[in-house]
């Protein structure tokens, strides 16, 4: 009864994180995500914290399926050092679509996801997907696809591209038995990195990295 009650309670907790109103997360370390369900009065009050904690590369506004109760003054979110990244797709509605045109016009921001978001949504860059995969891709960004499922979309903007890490080529060459001995190839213990498999989320990440590489002194 009691193992009864206790899974009957994680499956109540596990459906309760995923409505969410907000879920704030950092990505490589160095881009903040925001990914809004419901827009709310306070929703600018919380983008400024985590951005006050957090030394970022920029923000992403994650709107995809999203809308709201109310639409929220965040004028100061547009005029940040890098472009916005708004994310939207077919279910983005409402008040948060209403959000997303408004810092649209307000200052410069990049709009990326699905090509039959709404009329005033209209994507700078579209990335096609599935509605079935972009469901799994919204509850979990690193959810892996059958190779088989990979291997039939074909219309994206541009192939997902699997950036494999140093730490992961190291690994898989000892498994493979490549190394031959060499000591300079054995890993160096570190934790391998999460891949983004979400297109949307990664094309954004990129996106953001590469312009914090361009405006970098050293660059």
């Amino acid at each position: 009864m009691k193992l009864f009650v206790i899974l009957v309670l994680a499956m109540a907790l596990n459906a309760l994180a995923d409505e969410l109103p907000i879920r704030i997360s950092l990505l490589d370390k160095t881009v903040l995500h925001v990914s809004v369900r419901l827009v709310t009065d306070n929703l600018a009050e919380q983008v400024r914290a985590a951005q006050s904690t957090n030394l970022t590369a920029g923000t992403i506004l994650d709107l995809r399926s999203a809308d709201g109760s109310s639409l929220p003054v965040m004028d100061d979110l547009a005029r940040q050092k890098f472009p916005l990244i708004i994310l939207v797709n077919r279910e983005t509605r409402g008040t948060a679509a209403a959000l997303a045109s408004q810092l649209r016009t307000s200052g410069p921001a990049v709009v990326i996801g699905s090509a039959d978001s709404p009329k005033n949504l209209t994507p700078d860059i579209t990335v096609a997907l599935d509605a079935n995969d972009e469901k799994k891709f919204l509850e979990n960004p690193y959810f892996t696809l059958p190779k088989s499922t990979l291997a039939s979309r074909t219309n994206d903007l541009l192939p997902f591209v699997d950036h494999m890490s140093e730490a992961e080529l190291v690994r898989k060459r000892v498994k493979d038995g490549e190394d031959a001995g060499d000591a300079s190839l054995t890993p160096r213990g570190a934790p391998a990195q999460l891949l983004i498999r979400d297109p949307v989320l990664a094309r954004a990440v990129d996106l953001l990295k590469a312009l914090a590489v361009l405006h970098s002194p050293q660059s």
